[in-house]
């Protein structure tokens, strides 16, 4: 398939119109992957008090509020989930004989907001962990999406299965803005989050398989610019859509005009030639090459389509390989730790960037503007300096910018965004490292059981960064103080890691279990080098404003004669992966 793609042009008109057909939905996939920032957006509240009516306003007589709202030390700020008994309207002094009680009722400040789920299901105080659970179990439906859809794609075709994610997700996406109970709502959250991977990862993967692998990074990178384009996007209609049910319908609503692609996409001729489908795929390349006006021979064409009846399956490996030797167990639990720490410092501190203070729609684009250096520079430095030095220095940065923050003065709100998104930028840029570093450190027998593994792993981090965004009620900045050790410490173990640069990629689990054992000189000349490296790449980097599957693109550059096998070795790592971002 490549050599085809080579003849017709790896990033044709004929792949670029394909492309961009398949690349919007990722703005559907971004907008609502996110969401819940302002469909479940944080406001103020206080007790609503006996003489009050339902439709109260937040602000109350500052004499009358110190008389009947407890002070709230640790916040510093008064009590929102408690009152003083026996306080009445006309009260001038507080009873003797009034008690601190719970609130019964509450009083929201919509001064910002004007609608949240957080009023409608009443998500504060002892119900603040469930507004936490509601993106937790869209994190869950993420990773059963991943898997069930990934599966489905593979036994039924990309075209039907991306069809039914589609209508699933517009079905499930409009209707939850009507339910009026939580429980139901988390439910349809749940399949949302399982539709939604559906539609991204077939989407992905169809795009990717029709590009040569020497324009996978240009593909990569723009497909980026669309993920970003649908972060910017959704700041902008949640600016300027007050009710968090219309947000939820306008969000979802435009996937329908994806519909008609099932009639107008073609089915994946990889997919096709897998099935034996061979007829099918032919008529698939034929038309790609008229696109591309490229004159291509019919026995180039039948040599594609028919190259897996001469292919031999190899030899597949299983979950439990990959502890059952010491060296590759270590690698693996450093690696399965690296995934955890990276998805769940990267969305929590894309989930928590309404408790920073400031205007909250500009903190969530900042947030989104600051991958697209991230990764920019993350693709400079993969093949210049490698992968396990950028990936400590940026895990390390991070740490050390989010850690920071508990020494920021209280009300220097500028201060905290700044250091929170620079952390952002850096944890961007190492989740994108650790796949590709992934990728290779594992060999190939269990390549794509360790790389689904380690996704998995992730999902479970990403589940658990909204309750530790909770924390932010008792101290403002201990979420990024817990994101920051977590990070620090995967740095710090990511110099375990074997560096992977201009290496050949282990085939065998022995090859694993050997791989990175220092034994070659280029090993022990990696090693003496390690500090400087580290050193010089931490004084050039500086603050600047679902983990890129562009970047395992990086290992199919085209190969120099000095490292024919090396290339050789490495291109099967993108083919197993091209669902990466996933």
């Amino acid at each position: 398939m490549e050599g085809f793609l080579e003849k017709i042009g790896e990033f044709g008109p004929y792949q670029r119109q394909m492309f961009l057909l398949l690349s919007l939905p990722t703005i559907i996939v971004s907008m609502q992957k996110l969401a819940w920032v302002f469909l479940g957006a944080k406001l103020d509240h206080r007790c609503r008090l006996s003489w009050e009516e339902e439709n109260a306003t937040f602000a109350m007589d500052p004499a009358l509020w110190n008389l009947s709202i407890p002070w709230d030390a640790a916040r510093e700020a008064p009590d929102q989930c408690s009152m003083w008994s026996n306080v009445t309207e006309d009260s001038t002094s507080r009873p003797n004989n009034s008690i601190i009680m719970p609130c019964d009722a509450f009083v929201y400040d919509t001064s910002t907001y004007k609608t949240s789920a957080v009023i409608d299901y009443e998500l504060v105080c002892d119900r603040s962990w469930l507004r936490a659970n509601v993106q937790s179990v869209y994190m869950v439906g993420m990773l059963v999406g991943s898997y069930l859809f990934g599966d489905l794609s593979d036994r039924f075709g990309r075209k039907p299965v991306f069809l039914s994610a589609l209508v699933l997700m517009v079905v499930v996406g409009v209707g939850q803005a009507a339910i009026p109970e939580y429980y139901t709502f988390t439910t349809l959250r749940f399949v949302l989050g399982a539709s939604l991977q559906g539609v991204f990862l077939v989407a992905y993967v169809m795009a990717m398989e029709l590009v040569g692998k020497k324009r996978r990074v240009l593909v990569g990178v723009l497909a980026q610019a669309f993920y970003t384009v649908g972060y910017f996007t959704a700041a902008m209609l949640a600016w300027g859509i007050p009710s968090w049910r219309w947000l939820q319908i306008t969000m979802t609503l435009p996937a329908v005009l994806f519909i008609p692609y099932y009639w107008v996409i073609p089915e994946s001729s990889r997919w096709l030639i897998s099935k034996g489908r061979a007829a099918e795929a032919k008529v698939i390349l034929e038309k790609a090459a008229k696109v591309n006006k490229k004159e291509v021979s019919e026995e180039m064409i039948l040599q594609v389509v028919e190259l897996p009846k001469t292919m031999k399956d190899s030899g597949k490996g299983n979950f439990l390989d990959l502890f059952r030797y010491p060296n590759l167990r270590r690698k693996t639990l450093n690696i399965f730790f690296n995934w955890f720490v990276n998805s769940g410092v990267y969305y929590g501190l894309s989930l928590n960037t309404g408790n920073l203070g400031g205007n909250d729609y500009l903190n969530f684009t900042i947030s989104g503007a600051v991958e697209l250096p991230a990764h920019a520079l993350t693709i400079l430095l993969l093949d210049r300096v490698g992968r396990r030095i950028p990936l400590c220095a940026f895990l390390l940065l991070g740490g050390v910018s989010l850690l920071s923050t508990m020494f920021i003065p209280a009300g220097t709100t500028w201060l905290l965004i700044c250091t929170s998104m620079f952390g952002k930028f850096c944890i961007t840029a190492s989740y994108a490292i650790i796949y590709v570093l992934t990728a290779e450190i594992f060999p190939t027998v269990v390549r794509n059981v360790g790389v689904g593994a380690s996704s998995m792993v992730a999902r479970v981090g990403g589940a658990l960064a909204p309750f530790v965004n909770l924390l932010s009620d008792q101290w403002q900045p201990l979420p990024l103080i817990i994101f920051g050790a977590m990070a620090f410490a995967a740095g710090t173990l990511s110099l375990l890691l074997p560096e992977t640069l201009n290496r050949r990629l282990p085939e065998t689990i022995e090859d694993g279990e050997n791989f990175g054992r220092g034994s070659t000189e280029r090993d022990t000349a990696a090693m003496t080098a390690d500090a400087d490296q580290l050193q010089n790449l931490t004084e050039q980097l500086s603050p600047v404003s679902e983990h890129s599957p562009t970047l395992l693109a990086k290992n199919n550059r085209t190969p120099s004669l000095a490292e024919p096998q090396q290339d050789e070795e490495r291109n099967p790592v993108l083919n197993e992966q091209e669902d990466a971002r996933c």
